[in-house]
């Protein structure tokens, strides 16, 4: 049986269409993912990302336990902000893409949908030698995102709260707030490529927080699916699990090197990432745009002009801003500068594309 998230009954009354999503019953639609995306980059759009898995890690051994587990420097995120990180396998490979939020006296580590159990058991068997509690706080709190340019200016005028200087939280800055008279935790992230905010509750006030953010500004806020979600983060060239990342590909092929700290204190995969930074990678992900007719999607295969399979398209669709076809994909690093040319298998048949410069829309974040 599919899970729903608190705010199932919303979405069925605003006429949503619910789709499968990694176990769970989600709105992938409410008006049209066009017209949603759109409304995310001009304006403001809130998601339902309750599906997503919070889990607090507290105790006297809880930054230390984090370092042992991600690739992140945990000892470097200042107190009421957040990073970006990765859990890894021994050999390297993605567990799963995480941010974690550095509150007073814990850590909260949010994970994606689909590997919500998977990572609460990935975590829970390194815990031998640490002093360290973790906490599955999935189901208690809610989640939901405020994204798009108007998306400050109108939580800052939410009624009863206390949002109004908002505007001073930075990038990855969290805080505790109040948002309809309930407390908040309110943090300066997102999936969109726009600024934004990712805010946590408790899940009894579901329908309060949703009606109240979407009524703000005279309802100025258009509510939007996992499709909407899904176009805006492949414009930004920010990576999906199970698609640009899973436990088969490593950080240094998914241009994900970034967030690998090998002078940190030991983690789990850092003595293979070492080796493979050292080594280079055999292949890339790159982004692409169609220069023959025809529209890429996930899993359509890649090979040289001459006909040789060599890789395999990770996203692909029509970018709703940019108005042409374009993906990404995982190709042999000859083919992965800027220029080169390969041929996507669309029905059978090749169809021509380029490499082109990451991200395909530049995200417009509040630094």
């Amino acid at each position: 049986m599919l899970k729903r998230t608190p705010f199932y009954n919303a979405h069925l009354a605003m006429g949503a269409r619910m789709v499968e999503f990694g176990g769970w019953e989600m709105p992938v639609q409410y008006r049209g993912i066009i017209e949603e995306h759109h409304a995310v980059r001009n304006r403001a759009g809130l998601f339902d990302i309750s599906h997503m898995g919070r889990f607090m890690v507290r105790g006297p051994n809880a930054e230390a336990f984090l370092q042992r587990m991600v690739t992140c420097d945990v000892s470097a995120i200042p107190l009421g902000h957040a990073s970006y990180g990765l859990l890894c396998r021994p050999d390297g490979g993605i567990v799963d893409d995480v941010f974690i939020y550095h509150l007073p006296d814990e850590f909260m580590v949010v994970v994606n949908a689909a590997n919500r159990a998977k990572d609460w058991d990935w975590l829970q068997q390194h815990t031998a030698g640490f002093e360290v509690e973790i906490e599955d706080r999935s189901e208690r709190w809610a989640m939901l995102a405020l994204q798009g340019p108007h998306a400050e200016h109108l939580l800052a005028t939410a009624e009863d709260s206390t949002t109004a200087e908002i505007g001073s939280l930075p990038f990855h800055g969290v805080a505790m707030t109040t948002i309809f008279g309930q407390n908040a935790l309110i943090a300066r992230t997102g999936y969109t490529g726009e600024d934004g905010f990712e805010i946590f509750f408790e899940a009894v006030h579901a329908e309060r927080f949703w009606h109240g953010l979407l009524a703000l500004g005279g309802n100025a806020v258009q509510a939007c699916g996992l499709g909407a979600r899904d176009s805006l983060r492949f414009e930004a060239c920010l990576a999906l699990y199970g698609h640009e990342i899973d436990e088969t590909i490593n950080p240094y092929e998914a241009r994900l090197g970034w967030v690998v700290k090998l002078d940190k204190d030991d983690f789990i995969g850092r003595a293979a990432l070492q080796a493979i930074k050292e080594a280079g990678v055999s292949r890339r992900l790159v982004g692409f745009e169609m220069v023959g007719k025809g529209i890429a999607r996930g899993g359509y295969q890649v090979q040289r002009v001459t006909g040789e399979p060599v890789g395999f398209v990770t996203s692909g669709m029509p970018s709703p801003t940019l108005g042409r076809p374009l993906g990404m994909a995982y190709v042999p690093t000859d083919l992965s500068s800027e220029g080169s040319e390969f041929d996507v298998i669309v029905r059978e048949r090749p169809v021509r594309a380029r490499v082109v410069k990451m991200p395909f829309y530049k995200p417009r974040y509040k630094r």
